[in-house]
């Protein structure tokens, strides 16, 4: 089974810090309220990127590497990022994988 999770549609089109204390919808908040949620359920996860006004790399990395952290596994066969900006696909998945390290 597929979830499909639009940040624009299903968390805000304004993505904000890296932390709740910081901020309102930090990378932290989409990592544990959304992310992880759907990670732990079974079937790939497709993230739509496309909609925001931008991400900053503190949003993505807490919300990607923070996932790795937390010990959810993550890889291309059970997430999907789909995004009209390849680079940013391209930055997500080298969060991923630096939290692998």
């Amino acid at each position: 089974m597929q979830k499909i999770i639009s940040i624009a549609e299903e968390f805000s089109k304004y993505p904000g810090p890296r932390y709740e204390r910081l901020g309102s919808f930090s990378g932290e908040k989409f990592r544990d309220e959304v992310l992880l949620p759907a990670l732990r359920g079974s079937g790939e996860v497709v993230i739509k990127l496309d909609g925001t006004m931008g991400y900053g790399s503190s949003f993505l990395e807490e919300a990607f590497g923070g996932a790795v952290r937390k010990k959810i596994r993550i890889g291309k066969d059970n997430l999907r990022l789909e995004s009209d900006d390849k680079h940013l696909v391209r930055e997500i998945w080298q969060y991923i994988e630096d939290a692998q390290k």
